[in-house]
């Protein structure tokens, strides 16, 4: 579609503004209300349900009792299947109207949202549906007078809290397997982008899902998200979002029930590209889209490039040409490639670090500057600084923009050693045409993810999470069934 057709859907997109609890739409006991804004035009999209510990409750309550009571964690798998599969169809169905919600809510490319997010978020939903009945159980080896099985099974009610920058794709990443798996879910989306896991409920309950399974409750963190970490009846949380907030959750858990918390936190992942690479154009390239996709609002950017001295220049050259196409525009336009910040607050949060890597001892290779369009100033040049020391903030916590700081190294060891020298451990990305050194270094990175001349590989086949203080566990693959059910060893003896 050309840029008139989305904004002629643009005026007639409508917005739910409550929860949806066991099947039915919920405003907050106490009348509460938050405004979600669109940061392309810094105007209000609708005020939505500030839920509280009476709803949550509510939800919660709903999840046990469909889990306790209700069809779905008794149905076989290939009812289950069915299900999920005909979610991911509608999702498809819905295409255009999930991408504008996420674009309008959260500011990214509405183009990126309909080739990227929808269908990745129908992707995992089919993924996990078509697992459902490929997967078996366990026989122990015991002796002939005894038969001992190892089942996974649900844990019950999980509760999963999500962010703003991929609002779909995360809700999708945490639901899919954790409603394969049997269990009830209460999501809290992010408050800044509420619409798109709202819709997904309403399209659960058309693709056959009971109610009371799956439930979103919309709220701000400190209230509803706090209420769901503190609740004693939820059984696990899986979370995606800042390492203060993975923290906070940690003790609401100890300070409870001691539910399980899965963490996906934050990131500041490293992209080696080596001299003996062959194709710097093609690197150069590929480390512009790991910082610049998605206003670079990802959690395992490539925001730290390590670049060795002798082909510096070069390719910071050839980087910097990358950076032109990388320019900001209403996100409504097919033609931009990165559209609005989320927010006027995360815009001057951004806006600080450019301004401190100004100060020195850093070099502004390229944009650092501040652009207004449709009455929004929250859109930001897509920005590189060379000669940054891991000790400027730049370099060492987390900017979740599109900033990249540029260091340059002589070798292996001290590449290795720069990358590792932080207290994130998500991703890492490496550029070598040495076979050798390419396993020998992606050995050694302390990475959840080392991709190999290419950056950010992903794929719902194969684990995503890391180690640090990016959290632990892993979302994606079969693996993510480890955080949703629990082993049940039931030991028959014969007589």
């Amino acid at each position: 579609m050309d840029f008139n057709s989305w904004q002629r859907l643009a005026k007639q997109q409508t917005f739910i503004d409550g929860a949806l609890i066991d099947g039915r739409a919920h405003l907050a006991e106490n009348g509460q209300t938050f405004a979600v804004i669109n940061p392309a035009t810094n105007t209000l999209l609708a005020r939505v349900a500030a839920c509280g510990e009476a709803e949550v409750d509510l939800a919660v309550r709903a999840a046990r009792r469909a889990y306790d009571q209700g069809p779905w964690a008794k149905m076989p798998p290939r009812e289950r299947k069915a299900v999920l599969l005909r979610l991911a169809e509608l999702l498809l169905a819905n295409r255009e109207e999930l991408a504008l919600l996420d674009s309008m809510s959260m500011g990214k490319p509405v183009m990126d949202a309909y080739h990227v997010d929808v269908p990745g978020a129908a992707g995992v939903f089919a993924w996990y549906g078509e697992a459902l009945d490929k997967l078996y159980d366990e026989v122990a080896p015991t002796g002939r007078d005894a038969l001992a099985t190892i089942t996974r099974v649900p844990l019950g009610v999980i509760a999963a809290v999500v962010p703003w920058n991929f609002p779909l794709d995360m809700a999708a990443w945490k639901l899919a397997p954790a409603l394969a798996a049997g269990n009830s879910v209460v999501l809290k989306p992010a408050e800044q982008s509420p619409f798109s896991a709202l819709r997904l409920a309403q399209l659960a309950l058309e693709a056959g899902l009971p109610e009371g399974v799956f439930n979103v409750v919309t709220g701000l963190g400190d209230t509803a998200g706090r209420a769901l970490g503190l609740h004693p009846d939820v059984d696990a949380l899986a979370f995606t979002g800042s390492t203060a907030v993975g923290k906070a959750f940690m003790q609401y858990s100890a300070q409870s029930n001691l539910k399980q918390v899965w963490l996906e936190c934050g990131g500041k992942s490293p992209n080696l590209v080596f001299a003996d690479c062959q194709n710097l154009a093609l690197a150069a390239e590929k480390a512009a889209f790991g910082i610049f996709f998605n206003q670079g609002e990802v959690c395992s950017a490539n925001s730290r490039l390590l670049v060795e001295r002798s082909i510096h220049d070069e390719f910071v050259a050839r980087l910097a040409e990358n950076a032109k196409a990388w320019q900001p525009g209403d996100p409504l336009n097919p033609t931009s490639k990165m559209g609005a910040v989320v927010n006027a607050r995360q815009t001057e949060r951004i806006l600080k670090y450019i301004a401190e890597a100004k100060a020195g001892p850093a070099r502004l290779v390229t944009g650092g500057g501040q652009l207004t369009f449709n009455g929004s100033n929250n859109f930001i040049q897509p920005t590189i600084f060379t000669g940054v020391t891991p000790q400027l903030p730049l370099s060492s916590e987390e900017v979740f923009g599109p900033v990249l700081a540029v260091t340059a190294f002589d070798h292996e060891g001290e590449a290795v050693h720069l990358a590792n020298d932080h207290i994130y451990g998500l991703a890492a990305s490496v550029w070598t045409d040495d076979l050798n050194r390419a396993h020998r270094v992606a050995q050694r990175l302390n990475a959840g993810t080392v991709s190999v001349n290419t950056v950010d590989a992903l794929d719902v086949s194969v684990p995503f999470g890391g180690g640090k203080q990016s959290g632990f566990g892993r979302d994606l693959s079969l693996h993510s069934f480890d955080k949703y059910t629990q082993l049940k060893t039931t030991w028959f003896q014969f007589r």
